[in-house]
């Protein structure tokens, strides 16, 4: 059986590029936070634990919207049809 030989894979970005890139990544992200953190105070950032629960009691009060509009419309179902036996029985 014969060896297949191939050719060294070169990589399509340059390292510099790739670790200027980062690098810059890193220094937008730290001048953002340190804006944000000028505006509205070192106690008030938010972090990523607090936009989760944000997000967590946002969706329980929208599954308790839903469910509250699930009850209203289960009610105005069962008093029309109560409505029309009671037509019915006449």
């Amino acid at each position: 059986m014969a060896a297949i030989r191939t050719a060294p894979i070169e990589p399509a970005l340059p390292a510099g590029f790739v670790n200027a890139s980062r690098a810059f990544v890193a220094a937008a992200a730290d001048l953002v936070t340190g804006v944000q953190r000028r505006f509205v105070g070192p106690a008030n950032m938010r972090s990523a634990r607090d936009n989760a629960w944000a997000a967590t009691l946002e969706d329980r009060a929208r599954n308790e919207a839903r469910a509250e509009l699930t009850r209203e419309v289960a009610a105005l179902v069962a008093r029309r049809s109560s409505r029309r036996r009671l037509a019915k029985t006449r």
